[in-house]
């Protein structure tokens, strides 16, 4: 049975309740995740082997958990415009993932099967002076920086009830919802970072949603990763990089083989 969200999303909330609230599913879970991207190393990855896992997939990337018969534990898209870009893959996920994750107008006439769980996403507020001075909130970590906004802008949510900071690639959107939900160890799959080498499901004819990774990768994505890296990770948070051609330094985030991603996942 399906539904179609064809009111606005004010109206849908308080009249049929059908969105879920980010509070309620914070720190359910634990063990280990799979955030899958769509970068070109994700064919190489065993998904079949892996289904076991819990998936948070992103955009394309639900090329390859239908090829594999998976559905996404949750489905993330912040890009408003992948939609009509790859409405087939759009339509995909909104078929087969069990939780969605998206902006509330991306729901607004959206095919949704009865019984998946609706998250409306929302950027958090730039953390003030204050936290700029200490470094974090209470629901955040950001970069110190006292007289500096857009510094500051660069931060980690820990609740994505507040809302979620923004650092150019929704991988680091996926982290964000990945510590929210408590899990322990992530398994980053096709984070490639790296605009030369395309994303898996583009071939040379169709559809081509731009990319701005060379763009923002030394304003935005490296000093985000960075301070998540030292900022976030510990012993019941660790993140690991199963991509060997990742841009991601692995002195930053660790580069992993499949032999070491078994002993995480099994």
């Amino acid at each position: 049975m399906m539904y179609v969200m064809n009111t606005l999303p004010s109206q849908l909330n308080a009249e049929r309740g059908a969105f879920s609230s980010f509070e309620a599913c914070r720190n359910t879970q634990k063990g280990p995740v799979v955030i899958l991207a769509s970068g070109a190393s994700a064919k190489q990855f065993p998904m079949r082997e892996f289904a076991h896992l819990p998936v948070i997939a992103m955009n394309g990337s639900v090329a390859l958990t239908a090829e594999c018969a998976v559905k996404p534990f949750f489905y993330l898209c912040t890009d408003k415009s992948f939609r009509d870009q790859q409405p087939e893959l759009f339509a995909l996920a909104l078929r087969d993932s069990q939780r969605l994750a998206l902006w509330p107008e991306q729901f607004v006439g959206a095919d949704i099967p009865a019984g998946t769980e609706c998250y409306p996403l929302h950027k958090a507020e730039p953390p003030g002076l204050i936290d700029g001075l200490r470094g974090h909130g209470g629901s955040h970590v950001c970069s110190r920086a006292l007289w500096s906004k857009r510094a500051r802008s660069i931060a980690f949510s820990k609740d994505l009830s507040t809302g979620y900071y923004d650092a150019r690639t929704v991988a680091y959107v996926a982290l964000q919802l990945a510590y929210h939900l408590g899990f322990e160890q992530v398994l980053m799959v096709g984070v490639d970072l790296d605009q030369s080498l395309g994303r898996f499901y583009e071939g040379d004819e169709g559809e081509h949603s731009p990319c701005g990774l060379d763009q923002h990768w030394d304003s935005r994505i490296l000093p985000s990763l960075t301070l998540m890296a030292e900022q976030v990770v510990n012993e019941h948070f660790q993140v690991y990089n199963l991509s060997a051609v990742s841009r991601i330094p692995g002195a930053l985030i660790p580069k992993i083989d499949l032999t070491e991603a078994r002993r995480i996942a099994f």
